[in-house]
């Protein structure tokens, strides 16, 4: 039989609504802190008040005789763990008494109730040691240092004589931009629920990666993997900061196998700002150098961000400078300095959203400076292969991407002069930029049962972080088997199904839908070789090939009145469920292809021309992505991103208390995200792509190239606004009065 779907396949791609929709909104979906177990105790973390030096001193008598504790753990009596090289980030685990960075875990309190948890963590006294910390990052800069490698990338790049090429331009552009400290606040904090039934533990925990927690907390306790399950059924946000198994978890492990009951450990708004990582700040240098005609002769890209004392994460933001225009002379460098800070990690785009702000900022520059349009500016430098990687691109629709967003946007309307549209008080602005993220893709298995009534149910142990991984799924499986997608159930979100990779790098799709697909098209196959099978069947004498599923009943394709429900075959066969397993792996084309979406991002912003204050009217985003399995909530996460990156450009910002090294916003009141006011029309416009290249399905990821050019669309419309170009986000009044 050959590798197809039914005739009538038209389940994947439709928007239909969320198979898990009247769950949350009824609030039935469990998420990791609404477990509850017999005998449950609470947790709570207990962070460092400095930001370097050592524990000179805790005292938890008076904290255990508190009411209701049963515990506390400390770098007294935590247990000793393995020394093993750490596999993903350093954790803080209660193993000495040294300080790296305020807001360390440092003990736990386990009580009866969490009132009384908290109770016993303000009984708790705690001396320190201290030494100096590092904390100014323009002063740690001076002794920046290399990563040498990012992500599996040389830190520092170069093609051509840079230096000629600055010669000979006409126009030069030479500016620093910098981005700022940033903190993922999701509207579901970090929380773990741990059990131990004997040497075995099961993990509830919110987390981006139920394999990863599995394995990160077997590895670190030195447990055997088969011995620790991580159940996570739904996250109420990750956007890269629950990608990675932070200390938290580990700890909950460890607090209930001290106290031998179950403990949930939730953390409190205040300590999502340090111990779980955040965006890291950077300070890019960017030169372009053009001709008369605006053709590139010569690009820079310089970025240095900081990173902790016990771990280097690099931050890569010149990565998008190297692939997205045409330029046969360019150098890009990522440098790293030591802060006492916790480690920063994956932020929604990390690295591309950074980046793409610094260099379509430089782009625009560069436009005035030429004097020709940004849109005419970016196509004369548009890029028909990767030039660092000297490889062709999967698919590009760039170009169609930027006419169909002007088109839709109204760009024509434009006066090129900065300041000179006005809507009564307010000046009005219109700024675009390119959008880019990589195509990813890693290896996924997925496991298929046909059940007797009719119905199917696919498995992977993937994650789901709201964007619709339940109902994507399910199509894809409703299509290879051609059953109808309510009759498809799509299960997620434990170690004991199929593996799944992380959940991070926009790639959930782009990996477990072929691993899925090739599941249901195993068990199709199945059920289409068991119908031919015995004497007193319908189908003796007829070609498997030209039976087909349609609807949830086997047909055939030469005589469509001769069929029967899928569940008559079963029941004919003793109704005994027919499984099938799938995987999917990627092959060598990421070594003969560069895979990347793209896309267009148009910005309407009205400023205030006496108090400076911006308001972003309307965004349009036109995207490349390849085949969107669901038009609604494919749609719905590159609003996501949209609205993501409005925040970037005007409102987020992690302020640092330069003496303890503790961020003062720490808090959903002053530290400022989007609320509905601040966000007003957003048109999305998908361009049509179909990339096999990049998997069966030709489905791209799309989680985080929303965010991606959005800070710098809108940065380039407040200049086309005001005539002031702010470089250092975000983009407040302050800097504009």
């Amino acid at each position: 039989m050959s590798d197809v779907t039914n005739d009538s396949a038209k389940i994947v791609g439709q928007g239909i609504d969320r198979a898990d929709g009247r769950l949350k909104v009824c609030g039935a979906a469990k998420y990791s802190a609404e477990w509850s177990l017999p005998r449950m105790a609470y947790g709570l973390m207990v962070l460092s008040s400095i930001p370097s030096g050592r524990i000179a001193r805790i005292d938890t008598q008076a904290a255990e005789r508190t009411a209701g504790v049963i515990g506390v753990l400390s770098h007294l009596n935590a247990p000793k763990l393995p020394k093993i090289p750490p596999q993903g980030r350093v954790l803080s685990l209660l193993q000495d008494d040294q300080v790296h960075y305020n807001q360390q875990p440092i003990a736990v309190v386990i009580a009866d109730t969490l009132e009384h948890a908290r109770d016993g963590v303000r009984a708790l006294q705690i001396e320190y040691a201290k030494s100096v910390a590092q904390l100014d990052f323009a002063a740690a800069s001076k002794i920046a240092y290399s990563p040498g490698k990012i992500q599996g990338n040389d830190a520092d790049s170069s093609r051509g004589d840079v230096a000629a090429g600055m010669r000979n331009a006409v126009y030069r552009v030479s500016q620093s931009y910098s981005t700022p400290f940033e903190h993922h606040n999701p509207m579901e904090p970090h929380a773990t629920v741990a059990v131990w039934e004997g040497d075995t533990l099961t993990i509830y925990d919110s987390t981006q990666y139920i394999s990863g927690v599995k394995n990160t907390v077997a590895r670190t306790l030195g447990v055997a993997p088969e011995k620790v399950r991580a159940v996570c059924l739904y996250v109420g946000g990750g956007f890269g900061g629950k990608g990675s198994s932070w200390s938290h978890v580990v700890l909950t492990a460890m607090a209930a196998r001290h106290v031998g009951r179950p403990v949930k450990l939730v953390l409190d708004r205040p300590q999502m700002f340090g111990p779980v990582g955040g965006r890291p700040n950077t300070e890019q240098k960017i030169q372009l150098g053009t001709t008369r005609d605006g053709r590139l002769t010569a690009m820079t890209h310089d970025t240095t961000s900081y990173t902790s004392q016990i771990e280097d994460w690099p931050d890569s933001s010149a990565m998008v400078t190297r692939m997205l225009y045409a330029c046969d002379n360019q150098t890009t460098s990522h440098r790293m300095t030591k802060l006492h800070l916790g480690t920063p990690t994956f932020q929604r785009a990390p690295g591309e959203s950074t980046g793409s702000y610094a260099l379509e900022s430089a782009m625009d520059e560069m436009a005035y400076a030429v004097g020709i349009d940004p849109i005419e500016f970016r196509l004369r430098n548009y890029a028909e292969q990767d030039q660092e990687r000297k490889l062709p691109f999967s698919s590009k629709s760039l170009r169609e991407c930027y006419r169909a967003g002007a088109e839709r946007f109204g760009w024509a309307r434009r006066n090129p002069q900065p300041g000179s549209m006005r809507n009564g008080h307010w000046q009005v602005g219109l700024g675009m930029a390119g959008a880019t993220y990589p195509t990813r893709r890693s290896a996924a298995k997925a496991k298929v049962r046909l059940m007797p009534d009719g119905t199917a149910i696919a498995q992977s142990g993937s994650q789901e972080l709201g964007t619709g991984t339940y109902t994507v799924m399910a199509q894809v499986a409703a299509d290879a088997l051609g059953y109808p997608v309510s009759k498809v159930r799509f299960e997620l979100g434990d170690t004991l199904l199929p593996e799944a990779p992380n959940s991070g790098g926009s790639q959930t799709v782009a990996s477990v839908s072929p691993a899925v697909r090739a599941a249901a098209l195993a068990a199709r196959g199945k059920l289409i070789a068991l119908a031919l099978q015995g004497p007193d069947t319908l189908w003796r004498g007829t070609d498997a090939n030209d039976l087909d599923i349609v609807d949830g009943w086997l047909r055939s394709r030469s005589d469509q009145t001769r069929r029967e429900p899928v569940a008559a075959v079963l029941a004919r066969h003793g109704s005994v469920p027919i499984e099938a397993d799938g995987d999917a792996r990627p092959g060598d084309e990421r070594q003969q292809y560069s895979m990347h979406s793209f896309g267009a991002v148009f910005a309407e912003v009205n400023v205030d021309r006496d108090l400076g204050i911006v308001r972003v009217q309307r965004v349009v985003g036109a995207y490349g992505v390849g085949n969107l399995l669901n038009a609604k909530t494919g749609r719905s996460q590159l609003m996501g991103g949209i609205v993501w990156g409005i925040g970037m450009a005007l409102l987020e910002e992690s302020l640092l208390d330069k003496r303890y090294g503790r961020i003062v916003n720490n808090n959903l009141a002053e530290y400022h995200v989007p609320a509905n006011a601040d966000v007003h029309d957003i048109d999305i416009i998908v361009v049509p792509e179909d990339d096999r290249i990049i998997n069966p399905l030709g489905a791209k990821g799309i989680g985080e190239i929303g965010i991606t050019g959005v800070a710098g669309a809108i940065a380039n419309a407040v200049y086309h606004a005001t005539g002031k170009r702010v470089r250092d986000l975000p983009i407040t009044l302050d800097k504009l009065i």
